[in-house]
């Protein structure tokens, strides 16, 4: 019996996949647990198992084409079994489920009780047309004037009155040389004065590249715009004195044997300060609201074709070393398509970083379906107040996008000023 091989569904948000590669021909021996394909998901690029034993019959979908999900894709069955035979069922059991007839183009469909209207067929002879030569433009000024359009354009951009200007064409009408020969007395209108301005020749041509949607960005393109134009944004945004916090890390990064960078200090302070505000913690689920007694947070990582956020799952309870080991481990899988949809979902708050690109400041679109994104600016050394002193400083910008259905202004704030503190004095992030 022959089984039919359909897209799975590999992720949560998966619509459609695209087959990256087949590692298996048609005739080919394929036995429980091979691997038949990769896909490409939304996310990562997966590998397609097989379930069956039996002969590759039949591959519906080349290399690098989309498949929706449940689509048919191949077909494994005995040797000699009729592919045709099945390709014809599933065709009908297909047209079955979606019995709507077909129109070819150019067919118009007509109700039995209505009269088809037929459209009348005007002859050649009956049409009328004056031929008008475009060469001979009338041009009304006190008296009737023959130009040609391309004198009459050099005219007005000389400055040139026609009036002036005796024609050397046919029944002296005004032609291109009598403009470009001219020197007579010039037109009273001011603009007539001006230079004549030689532009510089231009040799170019309009071009473009187009090149198809990834499914990464498929994915991103829908779930942001679902997330910005349903939950209700607004944005909070405060300075942080990072003097400590870098004297800090220097200290840390002395004897630590994993590099603690500036955005593992801030995961882990957002973790500390979650828990201090579950609120900022929950998901809107439409009838209810979900706090999470969990801190899962998302790291926004940028690949070449989009952007992944892999999952710190527990970062409360994770040591600043563990957090940087993991960040760094689930970075370089994102960048390599090797993540797992367990390291990728489940996130209960996110934080997107562009300091290390010279952005100072910027604002997020919450990832679904959280209540808050964190955007972390640059490290800006500044002129700051200390003690009633102009003194240098390090100041850091961070914006706040919340969703007003779970979180108000207050809370945003209170959050923020939680984050503020153990950003400050780093000591109290290990408390």
């Amino acid at each position: 019996m022959a089984e039919i091989i359909r897209m799975p569904k590999m992720s949560d948000t998966m619509e459609e996949g695209v087959i990256a590669s087949w590692l298996k021909k048609v005739g080919d021996q394929v036995k429980s647990g091979d691997i038949l394909a990769e896909v490409e998901t939304d996310k990562a690029t997966m590998e397609l198992e097989s379930y069956d034993d039996g002969t590759l019959l039949h591959i519906g979908v080349k290399d690098g084409d989309s498949v929706p999900v449940d689509g048919v894709i191949a077909i494994i069955g005995d040797k000699n079994e009729d592919v045709k035979k099945i390709l014809d069922e599933l065709d009908k059991n297909k047209t079955e489920d979606n019995p709507i007839s077909e129109v070819k183009e150019n067919e118009t469909l007509v109700d039995n009780n209505e009269t088809p209207k037929v459209e009348e067929k005007v002859s050649d002879d009956k049409l009328e047309i004056n031929e008008i030569s475009v060469d001979e433009i009338i041009i009304e000024n006190k008296s009737r004037i023959k130009a040609s359009p391309l004198a009459k354009k050099l005219a007005q951009e000389k400055g040139v009155n026609l009036s002036n200007v005796l024609g050397s064409g046919e029944g002296g009408r005004i032609i291109k040389k009598d403009i470009e020969s001219f020197s007579g007395v010039q037109d009273t209108d001011p603009k007539s004065n001006q230079k004549e301005i030689a532009l510089p020749k231009i040799h170019s041509k309009e071009s473009y590249d187009e090149i198809p949607v990834s499914q990464m960005r498929k994915t991103i393109s829908k779930r942001l715009a679902e997330s910005k134009f349903t939950a209700p944004h607004f944005y909070l945004t405060m300075e942080i004195n990072m003097d400590n916090c870098i004297e800090g890390r220097k200290k840390i990064n002395e004897t630590s044997e994993i590099k603690i960078s500036f955005n593992d200090i801030i995961l882990k302070a957002c973790a500390v300060a979650l828990r201090k505000h579950p609120m900022v913690n929950s998901s809107f689920l439409t009838d209810k609201i979900r706090i999470n007694h969990h801190v899962h947070i998302g790291v926004a990582v940028a690949v070449d074709e989009g952007l992944l956020v892999p999952v710190i799952r527990f970062a409360d309870n994770k040591s600043l070393s563990h957090i940087s080991a993991e960040v760094k481990s689930l970075a370089t899988k994102a960048k390599t398509k090797q993540l797992q949809p367990s390291e990728w979902e489940g996130n209960t708050f996110t934080i997107s970083n562009l300091g290390m690109f010279g952005i100072e400041e910027f604002t997020a679109i919450i990832n679904p379906n959280d209540s808050c994104i964190l955007a972390v600016g640059g490290i800006k050394n500044t002129p700051i107040i200390k003690n009633g002193e102009i003194v240098p400083g390090n100041i850091m910008k961070v914006t706040l996008s919340c969703d007003h259905r779970i979180v108000d202004g207050a809370l945003g704030a209170a959050f923020l000023q939680t984050l503020k503190e153990l950003v400050e004095d780093p000591i109290k992030i290990l408390v």
